[in-house]
């Protein structure tokens, strides 16, 4: 038999339900029974030290044991309380006896073995200064008779339904709370079910939730929301790299088919024109295999020291002349003291030089990009502000997708192919370190890239 989780929920809840109720119904039945017959043992106690102190008193004012006061006395405790008394003398006579009434009662009879097995009995001696002046023998049932027994099985009866009452109703809420309980679990599950069928987005409403169930739900929800995003990106993936492949395919096939059928001389001109679709291609080609290399988790990066001064000489000596020949002023605010950091120097400066080039082809003439050193105990930050085009909200996002370009022309002019974020990324993560971007429309964009002073 295969359990699930509602019917163990139930099964623990109804062990536990059933061994309070069972422990405290056996506990409250036992308490009550040994106080009441503590309680008819005090009064047995104190009717039979009245008898006692009845025939002392009559002892001393007539010299005999019992009266006639005396004997209607121990009559209506027999009747009544179900005590029998035998007094008797210093002769060893018996003067008074009410055993003889347990026949009358009902009971077995007083002789012999009768009595010690059904009554038990204590005798008390007579004492008068000193001076024993008779014995007194107390019988009484070993157990409960007539009254006493109704009312302990009242008691018990109404223990009894009180335990069948509350066993019904730990079963009724048992139910409703294991299936309150697992109602969370088959929406999710019922989700996940969904998920795998790709239907689109599946949701877990979280507001029917237990608190409990809730930071899963939400936790679900969020995945399912990534998930579909994912999903658009990967489609949006395909045709766009087929886009990128497709133009220089085309003018390939267009221009090979010209010189075979003898449309086109291959002429020097149109020759390099063929090499730069071609060219297009290999770059493509090599930005994926660029790409794939830095999002491979065994990817070995060859770390030394790093002189963020020496460095930054480096990339301002590599792109000056660009920025000069497009107009655009490059700011680069070096350290007034050695920086170091361990990090590997061709991955930093490939980080560095897309952030910064990007910067360049989105920056007007005129229009000033600056680089900037945040320093920490634990991160060296390199901060890069361009006051270009900026980027639309709902693009930062998607920045670091595959092929995802905010410029949805596709002017070459002012974007690639979408693949150079995607690089730096992975080349950032493979250094345990962060990248933000930060970005406004024809304000300028912000690129934040912290990279760990030790590494890992």
């Amino acid at each position: 038999m295969r359990w699930t989780l509602r019917s163990k929920i139930l099964l623990y809840l109804l062990i536990v339900s059933f061994s309070g109720i069972l422990l405290t119904s056996f506990s409250v039945l036992w308490g009550f029974e040994n106080q009441f017959n503590q309680y008819l043992q005090k009064n047995r106690e104190d009717s039979s030290s009245i008898i006692e102190k009845q025939a002392i008193e009559t002892y001393q004012g007539t010299g005999i044991l019992v009266n006639q006061q005396l004997a209607n006395l121990m009559h209506q405790q027999a009747m009544t309380d179900h005590l029998y008394y035998r007094l008797i003398d210093e002769n060893g006579q018996i003067v008074g006896d009410t055993t003889m009434m347990l026949g009358m009662m009902g009971h077995m009879g007083m002789h012999g073995r009768a009595i010690e097995t059904e009554y038990q009995m204590i005798a008390y001696d007579l004492i008068v200064d000193d001076h024993a002046i008779g014995e007194m023998e107390v019988y009484f049932p070993k157990k409960m008779v007539g009254e006493e027994v109704v009312f302990i099985r009242s008691i018990k009866t109404n223990i009894f339904v009180a335990v069948i009452v509350t066993v019904i109703l730990a079963i009724l809420f048992s139910l409703l709370f294991a299936k309150r309980l697992t109602a969370g679990f088959e929406k999710l599950t019922k989700a996940i079910r969904d998920l795998q069928e790709h239907k689109l987005h599946p949701q877990v409403p979280v507001q029917e939730l237990t608190d409990e169930m809730k930071p899963l739900a939400e936790s679900f929800n969020k995945l399912a929301e990534s998930l579909s995003k994912e999903e658009a990106l990967r489609k949006q993936f395909t045709a766009d790299f087929a886009h990128e492949i497709r133009t220089p395919l085309a003018t390939l096939r267009s221009q090979i088919e010209a010189y075979q059928d003898g449309v086109f001389e291959p002429t020097p001109k149109r020759l390099q024109q063929s090499h730069d679709e071609l060219m297009r291609l290999v770059r493509l080609v090599n930005e994926m295999e660029k790409l794939l290399a830095a999002e491979n988790p065994q990817i070995k990066l060859q770390k030394t020291r790093i002189e963020v001064r020496s460095l930054l000489g480096l990339i301002e000596e590599h792109f000056t002349p660009s920025y000069l020949e497009k107009g655009v002023h490059l700011n680069i605010e070096k350290p007034t003291k050695e920086c170091w950091f361990i990090a590997d120097p061709d991955r930093v400066i490939q980080i560095l030089t897309n952030i910064i080039n990007n910067a360049l082809q989105y920056t007007p003439a005129g229009n000033v990009v600056s680089v900037e050193i945040e320093e920490s105990d634990d991160y060296l930050g390199f901060i890069i502000c361009d006051e270009g085009t900026g980027i639309a909200a709902e693009d930062l996002p998607y920045l670091f997708e595959r092929f995802y370009r905010g410029d949805k022309s596709r002017d070459r002019k002012t974007g690639g192919m979408g693949i150079g974020l995607s690089i730096v990324k992975a080349l950032v993560d493979a250094h345990q370190g962060k990248i933000e971007i930060e970005g406004k429309l024809n304000v300028g964009t912000r690129v934040m890239i912290r990279l760990p002073k030790i590494g890992g």
